[in-house]
């Protein structure tokens, strides 16, 4: 059998890859070509088309894994055998990660008690009400009315939103590399990597046909966010940038943000916390609906 050649995602694979993606949905947020593209400069990612179905894979020198194939059920498990031949051949254990509950039951079915998985709280992913977000209705939300409503009583006029197009993404390109330097990036790998996939992402925002939104205050941009639709219902925030002096500037451009490019989507997902606690309280505060799980699948009994 010839063996399956990977590869690293150019901006030339966004139409197949974003084919699979629309043709086989999830609300996951890795589930899009620029997620894919921005992250693979950063992570040892690669991807092929396995038995007509799309494959990724992860691999370094000590680990060897794959996500879940997207594709047409018997193209899909036809892709696993496929998958599970390479790690033999590789001198690896069969792995797989990020895979949903939705993606375990189809796993189990086909393969009944061979596979076990380990949810991983850190990869979860926050899902919203877009209404809810943008509204802030309820006594749960009371909070964060008043961070809105505080931020529009001290500003006045002097704060304006808009949506990111070609004319202002160089200010926003600006101001990230003002809050590089405030916030120690270059000390921080984990930083560095964000803040890498931020610039790249605003570089490329018409190529990766993202959708952005900027505030301002006196015409300086404090705040901006990127995203694009994961699937029909639901839209996902990539990209989150504030300057911390600027009280309630987070809360101001979430809101906004949501009000002004996300209204055709009932549900907003922004993402995982990565264990972070300061990060897991702030995207709890907001009351998610539900969670996207996603966990490390590995062999039980080998076949």
């Amino acid at each position: 059998m010839e063996e399956v050649q990977f590869k690293r995602a150019e901006l030339e694979d966004k139409d197949i890859i974003s084919h699979y993606f629309a043709h086989h949905t999830s609300r996951s947020c890795e589930r899009t070509f620029a997620n894919v593209y921005l992250w693979s400069r950063q992570y040892p990612v690669k991807w092929a088309i396995v038995e007509n179905a799309l494959v990724f894979k992860s691999e370094d020198e000590e680990h060897l894994a794959f996500a879940y194939p997207a594709g047409e059920p018997s193209d899909v498990k036809k892709a696993l055998e496929v998958l599970m031949e390479y790690s033999k051949v590789h001198g690896a254990p069969f792995q797989m990660y990020n895979l949903t509950p939705d993606n375990f039951a189809q796993l189990e079915e086909w393969y009944p008690g061979r596979f076990q998985i380990e949810y991983n709280r850190d990869s979860a992913d926050y899902v919203y009400e877009s209404e809810k977000l943008a509204t802030l209705s309820g006594k749960k939300l009371h909070g964060k009315r008043n961070h809105i409503n505080k931020f529009k009583a001290l500003y006045g006029d002097r704060w304006s939103y808009e949506a990111i197009t070609k004319d202002n993404v160089e200010k926003c390109f600006q101001m990230a590399l003002k809050w590089r330097d405030q916030n120690g990036c270059e000390d921080d790998p984990e930083k560095r990597g964000e803040i890498c996939v931020t610039m790249n992402a605003l570089r490329l925002f018409e190529e990766l046909e993202l959708k952005g939104g900027i505030l301002k205050i006196d015409g300086e941009v404090v705040a901006f966010t990127i995203g694009e639709p994961v699937c029909s219902d639901t839209f996902v925030v990539h990209i989150e940038k504030a300057f911390a002096d600027v009280e309630g500037a987070y809360p101001m451009i979430n809101q906004q943000f949501v009000e002004h490019e996300c209204m055709d989507y009932p549900y907003v997902n922004r993402e995982e916390d990565t264990g972070a606690e300061g990060l897991r309280k702030a995207k709890l505060s907001y009351r998610p609906v539900f969670m996207v799980e996603k966990g490390d699948v590995t062999e039980i009994t080998p076949a």
